[in-house]
C-alpha cells in the first residue's frame, strides 16, 4: 500500500456505506432480509421472491432510484425505512474508523461525507454510530439529484463545498463511484477492498487498496 502524502492534502471526501460503516448491514438488508419481508408479504418462498426482486434492483443500478428509500417502499409496497430500523442493530462502523476522523479533525482537513445513500438511511445510521462528530459536512447524492456515478454530483458538491481535486483525497469502495471521481480530477483515490468484514477481500483494478484505517493514519 503506498502511503498518502498528506502534506499534499487539505480535503478528504469519504463514502459512507463499505466505508466508513461495515457494508454487512446493507449486504445483509438487501440481500437476504428484504427477500425475506417481500416473500412473506407476497406469500411467496424465499427463491420465488429473490426471482422477483434481483432482475427488479439490477435495472436501476446506478441510478439514483437504486438508493432511493421512498422509490423502493413504493415499488416493493415494503415500509423500507421501518425494516432498516428492525434491523439497525447490525449497522456499525468499519475498524478505526471513527479514530480515523477524529485524526483529520485534528489536522486541520475538511472533511466531508459523500454517500449515495438516501436521507432517510443516513439518519438511521447516524442513530447508532456518531460519525457527525467527526465531520465538517454530510452530502447525499440525493440533495443534488446525481448519483456520484455522475459528473454532475461532482460539480455540485464542489460548488457548495469549494475544493481543489488536486489536493484532495477520496476513499469509497465502489470501482464506478471511483472511476467518476478520477474522471472528474480527484487526485488522491484508495479504495476499500473489505467493505463487508463478513466478506473477503474483493480486486481493486487499478486502485490502490486502502486497507485499514490503522495504516492510512500514518503521516497525517
Amino acid at each position: 500500500m503506498t502511503a498518502l502524502p498528506w502534506s499534499h492534502i487539505d480535503t478528504v471526501l469519504l463514502d459512507m456505506d463499505g466505508t466508513l460503516l461495515d457494508l454487512h448491514f446493507d449486504n445483509f438488508f438487501w440481500l437476504d432480509y428484504l427477500h425475506q419481508c417481500y416473500a412473506q408479504q407476497h406469500s411467496l418462498s424465499v427463491d420465488e421472491a429473490k426471482a422477483h426482486v434481483v432482475p427488479l434492483l439490477n435495472s436501476y443500478t446506478g441510478q439514483l432510484k437504486w438508493y432511493c428509500v421512498e422509490f423502493w417502499t413504493e415499488k416493493l409496497q415494503l415500509p423500507i425505512r421501518e425494516m432498516k430500523r428492525e434491523q439497525a442493530a447490525r449497522i456499525a462502523p468499519r475498524e478505526h474508523a471513527l479514530e480515523f476522523l477524529h485524526c483529520l479533525q485534528q489536522a486541520g482537513k475538511q472533511v466531508i461525507l459523500v454517500t449515495n445513500a438516501h436521507r432517510h438511511s443516513l439518519d438511521i445510521k447516524l442513530e447508532r454510530v456518531d460519525l457527525a462528530a467527526g465531520l465538517d459536512a454530510m452530502v447525499s447524492s440525493h440533495d443534488y439529484g446525481y448519483p456520484k456515478e455522475r459528473e454532475e454530483f461532482w460539480q455540485h458538491l464542489q460548488q457548495h463545498y469549494p475544493f481543489d481535486p488536486q489536493r484532495t483525497l477520496f476513499i469509497d469502495d465502489s470501482l464506478n463511484v471511483l472511476r467518476s471521481a478520477q474522471r472528474y480530477g480527484i487526485q488522491h483515490l484508495r479504495c476499500i477492498a473489505q467493505p463487508d468484514s463478513h466478506s473477503p477481500h474483493k480486486d481493486c483494478a487499478e486502485f490502490i487498496d486502502g486497507g485499514d484505517f490503522a495504516q492510512l493514519l500514518h503521516g497525517i
